[in-house]
């Protein structure tokens, strides 16, 4: 049997529950190849100022590549269509946006953070190698400019080695490519048109939300974490 998972989340100052969709929206648009001096700031970013390391997922300055790059608002224009024609109607404009970079990324879920979102994702980056897989749902999508997604926080997700069953650092080496730099926005889960998409039902469990200290996600009604090499969920013993 599946596991059931159940999100806690901060509803303004009341805590809900919700479901946990294991739906992945994905997709490919048409984002054009950022300039030389784009990529060039990209890399001093992750290698020097950053130091990206296996596994490490931080935020990028945004506003210095919207400077820099003036085809970026076609990124969005593909983005803002694709959601778009999914029923998502003016969802992305109203949302928070960061510039992302990750190389690979151990198996987690961000429901304890961002509860009341899922994520809408544009990798901007060629196809290196790498897939983000979901090991709870199956779905295994190659990362490559112009890939978009949208998924619930609360699902676990990695990003690792195409052929690879699951994270290993030793799968990264230092001397290869391995970043990924992508645009991610936080769409509100409690709007109509991101909780039809998803199928999310709310409210499922009013009693294990009320007892909650925290945004969490639970398993089977209990909470729970995710291993960082393999995906699984872990008991939390309490």
């Amino acid at each position: 049997m599946r596991d059931v998972l159940t999100s806690c989340f901060w509803s303004g100052d009341v805590m809900r529950s919700r479901s946990v969709s294991d739906i992945v929206l994905s997709g490919t648009v048409e984002v054009p190849v950022p300039p030389a001096r784009v990529l060039a700031d990209w890399d001093r970013e992750t290698s020097s100022r950053m130091v990206l390391e296996p596994g490490d997922v931080e935020v990028m300055p945004l506003a210095r590549t919207q400077m820099r790059w003036p085809d970026y608002i076609r990124c969005v224009r593909a983005m803002s269509e694709w959601t778009g024609a999914l029923g998502l109607p003016a969802v992305l404009a109203a949302s928070d946006i960061a510039l992302m970079a990750c190389r690979g990324a151990r198996y987690h879920h961000d429901g304890a953070q961002y509860g009341g979102a899922a994520f809408c994702n544009l990798f901007l980056s060629e196809d290196k190698g790498l897939d983000v897989h979901f090991p709870g749902t199956g779905h295994r999508i190659p990362l490559k400019r112009g890939t978009a997604l949208i998924f619930d926080t609360g699902q676990p997700h990695g990003v690792i080695q195409r052929g690879s069953s699951g994270f290993n650092v030793a799968d990264f080496a230092p001397d290869r490519d391995y970043t990924q730099i992508f645009l991610t926005w936080e769409l509100p889960i409690e709007n109509a048109h991101v909780a039809r998409a998803l199928e999310v039902a709310f409210d499922i469990a009013p009693s294990t939300s009320l007892q909650a200290d925290g945004e969490q996600v639970c398993v089977n009604g209990e909470q729970a974490i995710v291993c960082p090499d393999s995906g699984r969920w872990c008991r939390v013993d309490t």
